[in-house]
């Protein structure tokens, strides 16, 4: 697959805080890759230095196989503050002037403006806009000059249930459209429905990074019981997978350090003489995940 973003050992410190600490990351062509992580992880930052607002203190990155350039920002959209369009004029002449900005035509902002649901609207001035709204035209103008890359930071910040469920189903239909798109946000929820690929930060390091289908996908949680509870401890534990076990009313909430089969632990535990009378498998969440990656890397 085309890798679209290569990031090799980026780095950026602000005084005595390491904002970014050697940062390494590969995105390809078609991805919608979530920067994960709590305020403070280095998402902003990170996206600041690939768009070349901010200068990195050491390490590189490159664009569609290159150093970044004029001419491969041109191929890049990007949302990094809140909306920033004069309040008294129409959508259609705000995005006039945001075209104009980066030498484009005109030819993108009806198609633009009706990709963002505001085509009906396209003549009514800013000020009158909900915040939602404002929002959805910043991508507008992000997307005039068909740009191969989309960076959005925090999109859903500051919005109501509603906006959040409209910037959600606005992303998927630019991920269908073929554009790559790289956004930050701190929100398990948003990245869980709406990525591909995430990577977790925490303090400007990377502790994860990988397909979020392979994260839901892990189950190292599992439930068991027996007729003798104390039998089939003694029993599990004895796994080489084995992490830890908890009490939970009837049953034991098995730990592994890697994915179990069910099928495979029921063989084990007949190997030992246990009959179940419980076998269940939980799906691991990116919460869960995400919380795991924080706590062990404190």
């Amino acid at each position: 697959m085309e890798k679209v973003l290569s990031i090799q050992g980026i780095s950026k410190r602000y005084g005595r805080i390491q904002a970014v600490n050697g940062l390494f990351l590969e995105i390809s062509r078609g991805q919608v890759f979530g920067l994960l992580g709590p305020n403070g992880s280095g998402k902003t930052t990170t996206l600041s230095i690939l768009l070349d607002l901010v200068r990195n203190d050491s390490g590189s990155f490159e664009w569609f196989g290159e150093p970044p350039s004029k001419e491969s920002r041109k191929r890049i959209g990007s949302v990094i503050e809140s909306p920033n369009f004069f309040p008294y004029l129409s959508a259609v002449r705000n995005l006039r002037i945001v075209a104009d900005i980066k030498g484009k035509p005109y030819d993108d902002i009806d198609e633009a403006l009706t990709l963002t649901g505001l085509y009906d609207r396209r003549n009514d001035r800013f000020k009158t806009y909900s915040f939602g709204m404002k929002q959805r035209l910043a991508v507008a103008s992000a997307l005039l000059g068909n740009p191969d890359v989309l960076i959005l930071d925090e999109p859903t910040n500051g919005l109501d249930p509603q906006g959040i469920a409209q910037m959600r189903d606005l992303i998927r239909m630019i991920a269908q459209k073929g554009i790559t798109i790289v956004l930050a946000s701190h929100l398990l929820d948003e990245v869980q429905k709406i990525c591909t690929h995430v990577a977790v930060l925490r303090k400007g390091i990377k502790l994860f990074d990988g397909e979020v289908s392979e994260v839901l996908a892990v189950s190292e949680l599992v439930e068991v019981s027996s007729e003798n509870m104390e039998a089939l401890k003694e029993a599990i534990s004895g796994h080489a997978e084995y992490k830890s076990l908890t009490r939970s009313e009837d049953k034991w909430l098995v730990y592994f350090k890697n994915p179990v089969r069910p099928g495979e632990l029921n063989e084990y535990m007949h190997r030992k003489g246990i009959v179940l009378t419980h076998l269940s498998e939980r799906k691991r969440t990116l919460e869960q995940h995400f919380l795991e990656l924080l706590n062990d890397n404190r």
